[in-house]
């Protein structure tokens, strides 16, 4: 009988020094772990055993890396304005929005008084029919660039440049008087594009009165950047346009203007600088008429360093970056670095054994 009560008392405390052993195993484990520091989903077998890399790499590559501070801005067409109506009477013609207007082409019709383009930067102030000035000189260089004055623009209207007159006055399909009205000229320096239409055809206009907006042909990209990186505002300096569907294209600062305040988020005011940047390849945002942008200003540059992927880095601690080298043997290595300067997807880094020309990890596309 005795034999018998031992049995089942014995059995208990083989399972409870089993369980015991096992917890305590279990708990040895994870201390082992956490102080040879595996990082998760990377077994320290695994890094004890290397295994042949077979997935995605790219170069440690030397050279020079150069930032970029970023500002949101709006290409458009530059010059924007009024054109306004140098007749009074009933609209009769008036061009479709998006026209390009050329040297000599008709601006618009109101009664039976055309207004034709002349490229120039002084406005007709007088009719041209007597006397001298730099707007005569303006007429005289603006028909000889139109193939109708021979002679070299002296700002006398004499003979000479009645002929011409009369000569673009018979193309035009005008009165041969050799004289042009006030408000029959229209002058700019160069082409215009046309913009929003604010009369119709049957519309009475007013001496100076608006017909439609227009804008030069050139486009221009209007940014403000902030007061602390008025040091990458300077007149001559590239920037990089990232325009939509993901197109880059460069630019040349051509103005800086004066420090002035602009509604933030709320109620605050931020002071900003606003800074006019020109396309390089017109051909390149000639498609756009007016859209946001992200301009890209040159900044901090190093020059002679090594740089990874940005996508390259990994972190082996909370405080320590690293990346995973290919060696000679196809197996990796997880070399500890210092990161520097951030720019074009790149990142500069320092350390121990790295070398150019070394493969590091990144994810695989």
């Amino acid at each position: 009988p005795g034999r018998t009560e031992a049995s089942p008392r014995l059995s208990r405390r083989r399972i409870l020094i089993g369980a015991g052993a096992a917890l305590l195993l279990a708990g040895a484990g994870v201390g082992t772990a956490a102080a040879v520091g595996v990082l998760p989903g990377r077994s320290r077998k695994a890094d004890d055993n290397p295994t042949t890399f077979t997935g995605a790499t790219d170069e440690i590559t030397r050279g020079d890396l150069q930032g970029e501070t970023s500002a949101v801005g709006t290409l458009r067409f530059s010059d924007s304005h009024a054109l306004r109506s140098g007749f009074e009477g009933v609209v009769t013609r008036l061009p479709a929005a998006g026209t390009v207007i050329r040297a000599g082409d008709e601006l618009y019709e109101v009664g039976d008084e055309s207004a034709y383009l002349m490229h120039g930067s002084i406005p007709a102030w007088r009719a041209f029919e007597v006397g001298k000035g730099s707007d005569v000189q303006q007429l005289q260089a603006a028909l000889r660039s139109m193939g109708y004055f021979t002679p070299e623009p002296d700002g006398a209207f004499g003979w000479r440049t009645a002929r011409a007159i009369r000569a673009w006055q018979k193309d035009a399909g005008l009165a041969q008087d050799g004289t042009i009205p006030l408000g029959r000229v229209v002058f700019a320096p160069d082409d215009l594009r046309v913009g929003t239409i604010k009369s119709r055809v049957g519309d009475r206009a007013a001496s100076d009165g608006e017909l439609y907006d227009v804008t030069s042909t050139a486009q221009v990209v209007e940014v403000n950047i902030k007061l602390a990186d008025q040091r990458l505002g300077v007149v001559g300096n590239k920037a990089t346009l990232h325009l939509p569907g993901a197109v880059d294209t460069t630019g040349t600062i051509t103005s800086v203007g004066t420090p002035t305040e602009k509604s933030g988020s709320g109620d605050t005011k931020e002071r900003v600088i606003p800074v006019t940047v020109v396309p390089d390849d017109a051909a390149v945002t000639s498609d756009f008429q007016e859209v946001s942008i992200t301009v890209g200003l040159p900044s901090e540059k190093r020059e002679n360093v090594l740089s990874v992927p940005v996508a390259a880095l990994i972190a082996l601690s909370p405080e320590q970056f690293g990346i995973e080298v290919v060696q000679d043997d196809d197996t990796t290595k997880r070399v500890p670095v210092t990161t520097g300067l951030f720019a074009a997807g790149r990142v500069e880094v320092s350390g121990d054994d790295l070398a150019e020309g070394q493969h590091v990890v990144v994810p695989q596309r």
